[in-house]
Order: C-alpha cells, then sequence, then structure tokens
C-alpha cells in the first residue's frame, strides 16, 4: 500500500494516532476524583507493557503502578528530563560520586544533571563513537561510585550503547545503574529486571507515539528503599515538586501528588492502547526493520553514517551530507516534497540529517520518504546510483 500525503520521519514528538487526539479532547475532569484514577490505572497498566515489565491490570484500586517483578511505574507531569532530573536529585546526594559517560548530546544533559545533584566523573567520547567499556570497567574498579547513569539511546548521534554489558559491571561492583531511555522505551530491546537497572525513564512523545510533556520512570525496590534512606538521612538535594517520596504514598491510589496533565495522561493512555494491541516486541521489530532499510539504502547510494558499525540505533539514523550539501536540503525536502527529517546538532549542524524511524510510522511511509529523499538529493546535483527503494524494506 502507498503512502499519501507528507512523511513526517523525525526522532520525535512523533505523529499521533487518532485515538490519541480524541482522548486529548475529552472534557475536563477532576484529578481526584475516581474517573481520573480510572485512567491512571490505565494509563500504568500501558506504561508496563512499554517498559518490558511484567503486567498489572488497568482497574483502579490494584495497584496498577506495580507487579510481580517489584518494579513501579511513575508518571511525571513534564518532559523527560524532567523524569531524569527527578531519578538524580532523589537517588543520589550531593556526595555521591556517579560515573557518566557519554557520546553526544543528551548524555551530556545527563552529566550536566549529576554535576548540579552528584559529585560527577565524566568521560567524554567522540559523538558517535561507541563507549570504551575497558575504561568504565577500570573506572568502576575502583569501587568510589554510588551510580553509573548513561542516555540508551543517543538519538544526536544515532547510537545505542551496550546496556547488558554495562548493567553487568554494575552488578559486580554493586553500583546503581540508571537508564536514560527517553528515545528507547518501546522502541528498543529494553529489559530493566534483567539488567537490574534500579531506574529507567522514557518520554510519551518519542517511541510509544504519545503527546509531549508527560514522562514516566520505572523504578526498583532497590531505588525506592534508597530514596527513602537518603531522605531520613537528611543530606538529601532539596526538592519540592520533583519529590519522588509523596510519588511512592499515592501510587497504591493510582494517584499523582500534584495536579497531574490529565488530557496528556489520557492521550498517553490511548498512545498505549495502541503499543499493547501491536505487542511490544512486534514494534521493536518494525522499528528495527524500518532502520535497517534506511542503513542499508544510503550506504549503497554512497553515504556514509556517523555512529559506529555494531552500535547503530534503531529508532533514529544519522547520515552526513554528501559534499555541497547542507541544510537547504532539509529546507527545500520540507516545503516541495512534503517530508520531514531532522538535522544534526551543535558541531554537526548543518553536517547531518537523521531519520527517525520510532513510534507508529508505517514502512510504506518510510519507503515515500526515503524515495523523496532522493529525489530531493538528485534535484539538487547529487549523482545517486538507480535502486529500488523498495526493496530494502521488504
Amino acid at each position: 500500500m502507498a503512502h499519501d500525503g507528507d512523511c513526517f520521519l523525525v526522532p520525535g514528538p512523533v505523529r499521533m494516532n487518532q485515538a490519541c487526539l480524541e482522548a486529548m479532547a475529552t472534557p475536563v475532569m477532576t484529578a481526584r476524583g475516581s474517573e481520573f484514577r480510572d485512567v491512571m490505572a490505565g494509563l500504568n497498566s500501558g506504561l508496563r507493557v512499554a517498559f518490558n515489565l511484567s503486567p498489572s491490570e488497568g482497574v483502579r484500586g490494584t495497584e496498577s503502578w506495580t507487579g510481580e517483578d517489584g518494579y513501579k511505574v511513575i508518571v511525571v507531569s513534564g518532559s523527560g528530563t524532567a523524569a531524569m532530573e527527578m531519578i538524580m536529585a532523589n537517588r543520589f546526594r550531593p556526595g555521591d560520586r556517579v560515573l557518566v559517560p557519554t557520546n553526544g548530546k543528551f548524555g551530556e544533559r545527563v552529566a550536566h544533571m549529576a554535576d548540579r545533584f552528584c559529585t560527577l566523573k565524566h568521560i567524554q567520547y567522540e559523538w558517535g563513537r561507541s563507549f570504551d567499556l575497558y575504561e568504565i570497567e577500570e573506572e568502576l574498579a575502583k569501587g568510589c561510585y554510588e551510580g553509573l547513569a548513561i542516555c540508551h539511546n543517543e538519538t544526536s548521534t544515532a547510537i545505542t550503547q551496550d546496556a547488558a554489558a554495562l548493567a553487568e559491571m554494575c552488578e559486580r561492583h554493586n553500583v546503581a545503574f540508571i537508564l536514560d531511555g527517553i528515545t528507547s522505551v518501546g522502541g528498543l530491546p529494553v529489559h530493566p529486571e534483567a539488567w537490574k537497572a534500579e531506574a529507567v525513564v522514557m518520554g510519551a512523545q518519542k517511541c510509544t507515539a504519545g503527546p509531549s510533556g508527560i514522562a514516566a520512570i520505572a523504578v526498583s525496590e532497590r531505588f525506592v528503599e534508597r530514596t527513602k534512606a537518603i531522605r531520613v538521612q537528611g543530606d538529601s538535594n532539596p526538592v519540592y515538586y520533583l519529590d519522588m517520596i509523596p510519588a511512592f504514598k499515592k501510587g497504591d491510589d493510582d494517584q499523582t501528588p500534584w495536579t497531574p496533565a490529565i488530557n496528556l495522561a489520557m492521550g498517553w493512555s490511548a498512545a498505549l492502547d495502541a503499543l499493547r494491541e501491536e505487542g511490544v516486541e512486534a514494534r521493536w521489530a518494525r522499528c528495527a526493520k524500518m532502520a535497517d532499510g534506511v542503513r542499508r539504502l544510503f550506504t549503497d547510494a554512497g553515504f556514509q553514517l556517523l555512529a559506529d558499525a555494531g552500535q547503530r540505533s534503531d529508532t533514529v539514523t544519522a547520515i552526513l551530507y554528501p559534499e555541497g550539501i547542507d541544510d537547504a536540503w532539509r529546507t527545500r525536502l520540507k516545503e516541495h516534497y512534503g517530508t520531514q527529517v531532522i538535522g544534526g546538532q551543535d558541531d554537526l549542524k548543518g553536517k547531518m540529517f537523521r531519520v527517525g524511524s520510532m513510534g507508529e510510522t508505517p514502512i510504506e511511509e518510510m519507503v515515500e520518504g526515503c524515495r523523496r529523499m532522493f529525489a530531493c538529493f538528485a534535484e539538487m546535483g547529487v549523482d545517486l546510483p538507480d535502486l529500488n527503494v523498495e526493496e530494502y524494506f521488504a
């Protein structure tokens, strides 16, 4: 089936489905009544599917936020950055040493948070290059770290970190493993329980195709225990709106401590219903199929990819511009071909573009979008081989 209309191929915010949009148009309701608690119960249950956790009933009064694995999901009325700040500010104390390796812009944001709330050890790798696991192992072996925090899927450079290897290191060295999974949860294989992750963050507007401005956290029993202990000790970071202790108290009652983002929560719950229907592993597979097709197609056409082979992301692909092309191509692609991708950031601005393969994007849209990208490059003088785009996504 061919795709008609615009092609929206950015790595979030992604296009929302009609059910999500209609849910957000629901008339206002009180945040403390049974009606919204029903919404929260359904949302919690859907979040557990997205986080790849044990299931819960989406029924008010059944402790929908938790399951047999002991993890709890907490809804945050704020972006993924707010949720990540919530983790760093509550789980660690100013004197706790936290290791943050980075290879892109969003990992560096995690490092900035660690610098604000903890004692940071920042290992900076070149953007798009894989972490040196031996170097990280050497650091953790020093026995002085309370936590290791990473951006699991670095959309600025289209690289996915080796979370399984890092998790194994953290377990051996008794270090808390913290994941910014804002652009991986719901789109890439994420295994909080197997990795013994203490906390994982996701943003609604990325792989789960929900609205912007709402996020969620999955926390382990160990995380809850340590957060409460730190608060009792009296040397915690100052928090109020992002204080997790009130969130722990309200969770069993399908509520949030402060007025929640009511309509965003309803929209996200509807988006998660679509994820549940598709199946989280099926969504992982569809995202992987699209990303693999994009990588092979553009490589065969002579383009270079930014990220190291073997750790390239399945929710976004970073492609370097050929000589003589810059972001004027993206502008023309949008205005004349009805297709949107996103550009590079910081020092990579004007040097590359990024193609998102997350959310509910159908393969037909990706095929048509790639055809239009090739046509736009050809119009701007790039000599391209004659390739059958559709075959790369078969």
